[in-house]
């Protein structure tokens, strides 16, 4: 019985292109299955060790929402590398200046820590508003609960 396990690898895949709305969704809803598409889990030929994941294109960053009280107790926390270089924004602060920056902690996380996820995490692209430089790559919109 010669039954070997099947890798792939890049060449044997199609990558495609997503449009993801975030428009009044929740962040972390969102953020699941944009990491899921990044990594290639929705795929049939899934390799864990192997970047098979595709293009994902976030648009209105800025209108999503977050349950309960998360909105004000939410903050995140940023080191200078300084000595009392610690740095805490609050979410809405964050939200405000740098919507873009909320999306991108939140998948950056569900990515594995290490080359693999940072080569993952580049074929993201996360815009605050409706408008998007991608239209030559015709992203296909991407049902996000």
């Amino acid at each position: 019985m010669d039954k070997a396990t099947r890798f792939f690898t890049v060449r044997d895949t199609e990558r495609k292109w997503h449009l993801v709305d975030a428009d009044g969704k929740t962040l972390g809803r969102v953020a699941t299955q944009v990491a899921t598409l990044l990594r290639g889990k929705h795929k049939t030929e899934f390799t864990p060790n192997a970047d098979l994941g595709d293009f994902v294109v976030v648009v209105n960053a800025s209108k999503v929402r977050l349950t309960g009280k998360r909105t004000e107790l939410k903050q995140y926390f940023h080191y200078t590398g300084y000595p009392g270089g610690a740095v805490w924004e609050k979410f809405e602060d964050v939200l405000r200046k740098n919507p873009e920056r909320v999306f991108e902690h939140a998948i950056k996380g569900m990515l594995p820590h290490n080359k693999l996820g940072r080569q993952m995490f580049k074929k993201l692209k996360v815009y605050a508003g409706p408008a998007h430089p991608h239209a030559a790559q015709q992203p296909q919109p991407y049902p996000a609960s």
